[in-house]
């Protein structure tokens, strides 16, 4: 009894904590479309605006005003959207309440970085100095920061985390290789942050892309060592 009532206080509390970020995420795309709404104003009906940005920061492929101005917009929604859906159809979603500080400070660090990502790109486009090479790997970073901070509380479950065949099937791999990956992930934001501020900022993709390959390599082989050492592990025969 004394358990149900606490499983019941608890989904109380998950139920209000995602209320709470959807309507934080509603009114943050509310705003983000109004600013796209402003930008739009600003420009002729035939303007050819920055779509996409090269590694230093530079634009190279322009586009229309409807893709320039409300796809990232519509990006922030799909996550939201995505976001809140997770623990819905999740096998395992009572692991999922109870990471749910985890997954709520993910959900807030990814709204955060798409929405100064869109105001970034908005500003520039409306000819405003505001730098997104240096914006960019800053922000991914940071993001990297919250992950790597909140990773160590995240209980097994099938659609949020690092999923290999062997943190699903061992408790033990799960707990040891989130703990890895939660000082891994903290680093590399660090470095991000670092090349971000330090010219030349293109050195920064680099980075991004190597540091999560070998992140990732590590990671699964890690995964599987402490799989094999694991003596209350699934395996099939």
């Amino acid at each position: 009894m004394e358990n149900s009532t606490k499983s019941r206080t608890e989904m109380t509390g998950w139920t209000a904590g995602i209320r709470s970020l959807l309507i934080a995420s509603s009114v943050v795309a509310i705003l983000l479309f109004a600013l796209s709404g402003w930008a739009w104003l600003q420009l002729p009906g035939d303007a050819s605006i920055p779509v996409h940005w090269g590694v230093d920061g530079q634009p190279d492929r322009y586009g229309g005003k409807w893709e320039g101005l409300l796809l990232m917009p519509l990006i922030f929604v799909g996550i939201s959207v995505l976001f809140a859906f997770i623990p819905r159809i999740d096998p395992r979603r009572g692991n999922i309440l109870n990471s749910q500080g985890a997954y709520q400070a993910v959900w807030w660090a990814m709204l955060i970085f798409f929405a100064g990502l869109h105001a970034t790109l908005i500003l520039n486009i409306l000819g405003y100095n505001v730098s997104v090479g240096r914006f960019v790997p800053v922000g991914i970073g940071l993001m990297f920061l919250v992950i790597g901070r909140y990773m160590g509380r995240i209980r097994s479950n099938f659609l949020f985390g690092i999923r290999t065949p062997w943190t699903l099937t061992s408790e033990l791999s799960w707990q040891k290789t989130h703990r890895l990956g939660g000082r891994l992930f903290m680093l590399l934001g660090l470095l991000l942050i670092a090349a971000g501020l330090l010219p030349p900022s293109a050195r920064w993709f680099g980075l991004l892309m190597g540091g999560v390959l070998l992140m990732v390599a590590g990671l699964f082989a890690y995964s599987y060592r402490v799989w094999k050492e694991d003596p209350n592990a699934s395996r099939q025969d």
